[in-house]
């Protein structure tokens, strides 16, 4: 019996130009094009969700640049195979001149120790290191090694791009010429996949010889009927995962302690690391319950420290406690719109200058032109407050943060109308 490569490893592209999606990045003009074009590529971490050509692109820009290649796996090596790796990259240097590229993938699992062990070699420019993450790096690798490195954010892939997928894995791949393929809708093949390449081509097998076998047409029923049935046929890398923590989070949102218990259950069945899930709560307290319930990022930041302490097993305790009130609690999402609008407004309106009250007055020539002159001291009054500007000229009144609806957010909302009456809209 012959075993037959995953379509997802036999459609790999072959250069750059057969690289599907990341425009962004791989665009004419765009910033990572330009540097391959340049052949002087930075160390980077390309980050990013499950099945979007990290790996293969890492890949081509080795190719790409002729540069020798080497990769380890962070799950499977320690500090010894990188040492190893890099002693033999500095001797391929001194002896043909040519810096040689590390890849580390999922680089997020590699400890600090580990990290460490790569700063050196990254620092004296014996290899251009190429990270791959699905984690934020920021939390993730160390900011040392972070410094040195151009973060690249790769994205889902979008319909027209996995459309194009399907499309060249029919047309170009030997075993599937061979298939009277009839794809009659493709709405539950794109919504299964998420963006993700490699469970859309995973899938399209798994579809296709189902529906070779029967000698029928490929529908969304059809689809669906064959994944729920083979389930864990297209989803051993794990990929299903990044499905659960979306349930979980939106268990939570939605405050349905039950279903957000249960999949907190699947995850620590499945062996899922308890930091990442406590890192999630934490973002989650402060997106989804903000001020409707400052309790709670207090309680998740305790969460997290603790099952960083603890470990498993006695971490599924404190997680079933953290995410049971969270699931519970009263939600506001008010201080995360108005990051996004305050955001969103300095890039529309750039840099304006702080208000001259506003400014300190460390020197002599600052004071004689009036920084902070006319600033008023809050805790100089009676109540603690008293009116005066705090937003730069041409932006004044405009409305950022709307405090929730719930008990908490509508009792800053009538302290904050009682200060500014009308100005921000209370």
């Amino acid at each position: 019996m012959t075993t037959r490569v995953p379509l997802a490893e036999r459609l790999r592209p072959r250069s750059i130009q057969d690289y599907v999606g990341q425009k962004h990045l791989l665009g004419e003009n765009a910033v990572l094009y330009n540097a391959i074009k340049r052949k002087n590529i930075p160390s980077m971490i390309l980050w990013g969700p499950p099945g979007v050509g990290k790996t293969s692109l890492a890949y081509l820009i080795a190719k790409e640049l002729d540069r020798p290649f080497f990769s380890l796996s962070a799950i499977k090596s320690g500090v010894k195979d990188v040492r190893e790796v890099i002693d033999k990259a500095e001797q391929l240097m001194n002896f043909n001149g040519e810096q040689p590229i590390l890849f580390i993938d999922e680089i997020h699992r590699f400890s600090k120790s580990q990290q460490d062990s790569l700063l050196g070699a990254v620092e004296r420019g014996l290899v251009t290191l190429i990270g791959a993450t699905t984690e934020n790096p920021s939390f993730e690798v160390i900011s040392a090694l972070l410094s040195r490195c151009q973060v690249y954010v790769l994205e889902s892939l979008d319909k027209e791009d996995l459309i194009h997928l399907v499309s060249k894995a029919i047309k170009e791949d030997a075993f599937l010429q061979k298939d009277n393929i009839n794809i009659q809708e493709y709405d539950a093949l794109l919504r299964i996949s998420g963006g993700d390449a490699r469970k859309l081509l995973n899938v399209l097998e798994l579809v296709v010889d189902a529906a070779a076998a029967y000698n029928i047409a490929i529908t969304n029923d059809f689809v669906l009927k064959q994944v729920q049935q083979n389930m864990a046929r297209y989803d051993k890398t794990g990929e299903q995962h990044y499905d659960i923590i979306s349930a979980f989070i939106k268990s939570i949102r939605g405050s349905d302690p039950n279903a957000a218990v249960y999949w907190l259950a699947r995850m620590i069945e499945g062996g899922e690391d308890p930091s990442f899930i406590a890192r999630r709560l934490l973002i989650l307290a402060s997106e989804d319950i903000g001020n409707a319930n400052p309790n709670a990022l207090l309680l998740a930041n305790n969460c997290f420290q603790a099952v960083n302490v603890i470990g498993w097993p006695e971490s599924r305790i404190i997680l079933a406690q953290t995410v049971t009130y969270l699931a519970s609690s009263a939600k506001s999402n008010a201080s995360y719109e108005a990051i996004n609008k305050a955001q969103a407004l300095v890039r529309q309106t750039g840099d304006l200058s702080v208000p001259l009250h506003l400014r300190n007055a460390p020197t002599k020539l600052m004071k004689e032109l009036d920084y902070g002159t006319e600033y008023k001291y809050a805790h100089a009054y009676s109540t603690n407050f008293v009116e005066q500007e705090f937003m730069p000229s041409g932006i004044e009144g405009v409305p950022l943060y709307k405090p929730g609806s719930n008990s908490s957010e509508e009792r800053l909302r009538a302290s904050l109308k009682e200060k500014w009456k009308d100005k921000y809209g209370y």
